[in-house]
């Protein structure tokens, strides 16, 4: 018989702390239904009031809790959070009828908190203000993470956040800015805000109007994806305006971190980063190989449609690769070898320590680095040749992680394609649908594509896909370890 000593309430009095966080950010979104003069505010106070009340009922249940975290709390607080989080942020889509099947409402939601971006909407700019609001912010507050931001808080919940660090971020290094972990969450929050701002102030100038450019930012610095407009961000045919997001969206795919080390003016260290500096190089190789496959040379070529292709091409290569999802062309019309691009950058994703997911750009070098020394071991056998990075050799123990990792990813991205077609969706849906939700980028292929939506895609699919999306965002091992016999062992 096994016993579990999981710190249970101590995860229900740290979940219940950032319900009331979340409980706050619902009760904001009725002051921009006032402004709009419109009435489905008392949905968001409702669903406030009730975040409030099983909050604090959470609270009172992990009252004198033993101040010890461990790894499986810090795992179960995460993935609950998450799913808590979704389920009362559904509420005012499905109680207003904005949404009406509850289904559809939480697919949306935990879209929005995974920053995953896939809709089900047919309908974006029949939404009132406070939904559509509501909608983008959800990216924005799980953009840097529900925990990476509360971690700030953490003091205040007297608990230490460093396992919940641990299980927000599971990639290869986490980048401490600074030694105290709340000190890093507060450093990363700022540089999200100014990030935020900037791309917000830069759109009014392209003439969006104020509410479109911050809910634009919100989705382009979580690199979620949701818009205001069905088109996304063809409908405002601006190269100004694609131009803006696609700097900040390439921007957001940027370890946070080395924001940090500009500010501290260390600049080498940033010169010196190769996950930044392939990353770059990728996007930019792809970008040029997509652009080219764009321009008809069986005609004239002008200085006009080389300077569309190359925005078309840099705008989906940068949405797709940062994992934001914004699209301005569908990319369905183009040549099939630009699709095979297309969910590559979808799976390698950006750089860790960035808002973006994917296989991340850090695991991608290391295990590409990890083959081509192994080559070379072959031919020469008696050699000791250490995979480096950044100067510094990679431990045994990181190398298999990240291979294993990598692997991992590989599998389950597998595994996913045969439920979802076992689930009646198309050969083309199921794979561009499995990257898309498992890499949170939002749009697919096929019907779940660029133009298209999940809405039509059956109910058991998008409930799967729902735990992609978390599963994915949250980097699958702390998801997955909930579902082994040995995670609830003494």
């Amino acid at each position: 018989m096994f016993k579990s000593e999981i710190n249970y309430k101590l995860v229900s009095r740290v979940i219940g702390n950032l319900l009331l966080v979340e409980s706050a950010v619902l009760f904001f979104v009725l002051f921009i239904t006032l402004i709009y003069g419109e009435k489905d505010g008392w949905y968001f106070v409702g669903t406030s009031l009730f975040a409030l009340l099983a909050g604090l009922l959470m609270i009172a249940f992990g009252k004198n809790a033993p101040e010890r975290i461990g790894k499986r709390e810090g795992s179960m607080i995460v993935t609950f959070t998450w799913i808590i989080f979704s389920l009362v942020g559904a509420l005012p889509f499905w109680l207003s009828n904005s949404i009406p099947s509850f289904t559809d409402a939480f697919f949306e939601t935990i879209s929005g908190f995974t920053t995953t971006g896939a809709s089900i909407l047919n309908n974006i700019e029949e939404l009132s203000h406070g939904m559509l609001f509501w909608r983008s912010l959800t990216h924005w507050v799980g953009g840097l993470g529900i925990i990476v931001i509360s971690l700030a808080l953490l003091p205040v919940f007297g608990v230490s956040g460093t396992q919940l660090f641990a299980a927000e971020t599971t990639g290869p290094t986490k980048d401490k800015i600074h030694p105290k972990l709340n000190e890093t969450a507060k450093r990363l929050f700022l540089i999200y805000l100014i990030l935020t701002a900037a791309e917000t102030i830069l759109l009014l100038f392209g003439r969006m109007n104020l509410f479109d450019a911050v809910c634009h930012s919100f989705s382009t610095i979580a690199t979620g994806g949701f818009s205001t407009k069905q088109a996304s961000i063809a409908y405002y045919n601006s190269p100004y305006i694609e131009y803006v997001i696609t700097i900040f969206m390439i921007l957001s795919g940027v370890n946070f971190g080395n924001y940090y080390l500009a500010y501290q003016r260390k600049f080498d260290k940033i010169k010196e980063n190769e996950e930044l500096r392939f990353y770059l190089i990728l996007l930019f190789v792809f970008t040029v190989i997509v652009a080219l496959s764009l321009i008809d040379f069986s005609e004239v070529v002008t200085g006009s449609s080389v300077e569309k292709a190359w925005r078309e091409a840099f705008f989906t290569v940068s949405s797709l690769m940062t994992t934001t999802g914004m699209v301005t062309a569908d990319y369905m019309f183009w040549k099939p070898l630009t699709w095979i691009i297309l969910i590559t950058v979808m799976m390698t994703g950006a750089s860790a320590g960035s808002t973006s997911g994917g296989i991340k750009m850090i695991r991608v070098v290391i295990s590409a680095k990890a083959c081509y020394y192994e080559f070379k071991r072959l031919i020469h056998p008696t050699a000791v040749i250490p995979v480096r990075y950044n100067k510094h050799v990679v431990r045994e123990d990181t190398l298999t992680r990240v291979i294993a990792f990598t692997l991992l990813y590989i599998v389950f991205a597998l595994f996913g394609i045969l439920v979802l077609a076992i689930s009646g969706m198309g050969f083309l849906e199921s794979i561009g649908g499995m990257v898309t939700c498992l890499g949170g980028v939002g749009p697919g292929l096929g019907l779940v594509g660029p133009t298209g939506n999940f809405a039509q895609i059956p109910e058991f699919s998008k409930w799967f896909l729902d735990l992609v999306m978390l599963t994915g965002r949250l980097e699958l091992y702390t998801v997955l370890m909930l579902f082994t016999p040995a995670f609830w062992r003494k």
